[in-house]
Formats: structure tokens, sequence, C-alpha cells
């Protein structure tokens, strides 16, 4: 095996809010070394850094949008978020679960912080992902997946230096519950200080670690603290990190789905003329209905 070697580490962007209750950090799409056709299939990433939000009887989020042509993926690391879809879709999104939201046709989505948590308020940290579909599923029915955090498969590292939590993919055996429409690795790698994971995807595939919560060392060389995004390069296969303190670390693998990308605001598809498609259907009121 070849090591893989470390090709960006990106700091923080200024935050922004997403509605009035996501404060997010953008790291996908950003720039030439981290934009979409670089990254895919992960071709979006805000990540919600830890942040404290007051009590409030109105519970922020965002309002009701439409999607097509991908997957929103909502991991809560903190907090409490409350969602609904036009296909159906709904519920709470706890600490430790994640939604997978496969928008492929079309739907209507909101996503609110659940009121009673709201009334109370807190730290709030979340990530959400945009999952690029490959053509032939973009038009598929939408569809669901509550994931919650006591369903995650764990791989338990030596001497209870910490567990991989394998949502997707597969690590050392252990299989990941998420369903995917391409070959995807999502992993939360939760280390104690000193502990290390050894990870091995193909060389083709795009890599990226986020540190969620500490600070870790890549390959002995690369250092990468708390809210930082690390680019592994396509020239290996294989790489390990170390906590350099108690860590939290969303890793990210995925094939190149390598085909054309045509992208504007919530649509993803492959050609201008299928955006033009979505547009229009949307203002025909064929992602179905939900009320704000």
């Amino acid at each position: 095996m070849k090591s893989r070697t470390v090709e960006l580490v990106v700091s923080p962007s200024e935050p922004h809010f997403v509605g009035d209750g996501f404060r997010v950090h953008n790291f996908i799409p950003s720039g030439f070394r981290l934009d979409m056709q670089r990254m895919n299939p992960f071709i979006m990433l805000d990540y919600n850094s830890t942040y404290h939000f007051p009590p409030s009887n109105k519970p922020k989020g965002v309002g009701v949008h439409p999607h097509r042509g991908f997957e929103t993926v909502t991991i809560a690391y903190k907090g409490k978020v409350a969602h609904h879809d036009s296909s159906g879709g709904g519920g709470v999104i706890g600490e430790g679960d994640i939604q997978w939201m496969t928008a492929a046709r079309g739907v209507l989505h909101k996503e609110y912080h659940e009121e009673e948590w709201s009334k109370k308020g807190g730290d709030f940290q979340m990530v959400q992902l945009w999952v690029n579909l490959p053509q032939k599923h973009k038009m598929d029915a939408p569809k669901y997946q509550a994931i919650k955090s006591e369903s995650i498969n764990q791989y338990k590292l030596e001497n209870e230096q910490g567990v991989i939590e394998v949502i997707a993919g597969e690590y050392e055996g252990v299989k990941g519950v998420a369903s995917t429409f391409s070959p995807i690795h999502m992993f939360n790698a939760r280390l104690k200080k000193g502990a290390q994971g050894k990870f091995h995807f193909p060389a083709s595939y795009n890599t990226a670690l986020l540190v969620i919560e500490g600070s870790i060392l890549v390959n002995d060389t690369a250092k990468a603290p708390a809210d930082h995004l690390v680019l592994m390069a396509n020239d290996g296969d294989s790489f390990d990190i170390e906590a350099t303190e108690e860590a939290i670390v969303l890793v990210l693998s995925g094939e190149n789905l390598n085909e054309p990308i045509a992208a504007h605001g919530p649509f993803v598809m492959n050609t201008r003329a299928e955006l033009q498609e979505a547009f229009n259907d949307f203002n025909n009121g064929k992602f179905g209905l939900l009320k704000d």
C-alpha cells in the first residue's frame, strides 16, 4: 500500500447564517481545490461549529425550500433539529443522530431547532453534507433514512482508545447502516488522546477529514486543530491520524462520479437544460406541498 499525502489543511471560513438557525462555515465548494468536481460526490459541506443559541419560544431554522439531484446528510453533534419534507419524511435529529434525505427528483424541505430544545437553548453543532447522485438516479423517487445514534455500528480500537462509528461504507469489516447510490465511506472517529486510527481507501476516492473536536496529526506530519478540514491528495490509499488531544473526526471518502455537474441554488444536475427543467417543475408545483 502506498501512503496518501495531505494536500491541504483548510481553515474555517468566516461564518454566515443559513436561515436564522444555522451559523456555518462553508468548506465545499470553496475555491478550485475544493470545488464540487474536485470533491465529488461530496458537493457541499457546511459546518455549524459549536455556537450557543439562547432560549427562544420561536424555533430558529430554515423555511420551506426545494432540492433536486442529490442527497442531504445532516449529522448532529450538539442540539436537536426537527425537519419535514413533502415526501412524508420527518422527525427529530438528536445528538448523535443522522438524517439522510434523498431528494432525487425533488422534494420541499424545512428544518428548525426542535421546539423543546429551542425553549431551553444551548450549544449547537452540526454538519450538513450534500452527496451527489449518479445521473441514472437523479430522477428516482425521494426517500429518507432516519439513523439513530444507537443503530450506528462501531469498530472498537484496541486498549479502549476509541471507536470508529461507521455511518456508511465499511471499516475493518464493520458495515455502515446507511444505503448509498455510489461507493461512499463516512465515519466518526472518536479518539482518546494518543490514539491512532488507520484508514485505507482507493487512491481515486476523494477524501477529506473534518476535525469536530480536539486536534489531530495526519501521517505524523500535518497538524489540524478543531474546526479545520484536511484534504487528502489522490496519490495513495492509506494514511493514519493521531489524536494529539481527545478528538472527534468526520472521515469522508467516496468514488468520484466523473460526470458533468450543473448546479444552481438548491438543484444539482448534469446539464443546464436539466437545471431549467428543475426550476420549471418547482414553479409548476411538481415538488409537492409543504407548509412553512
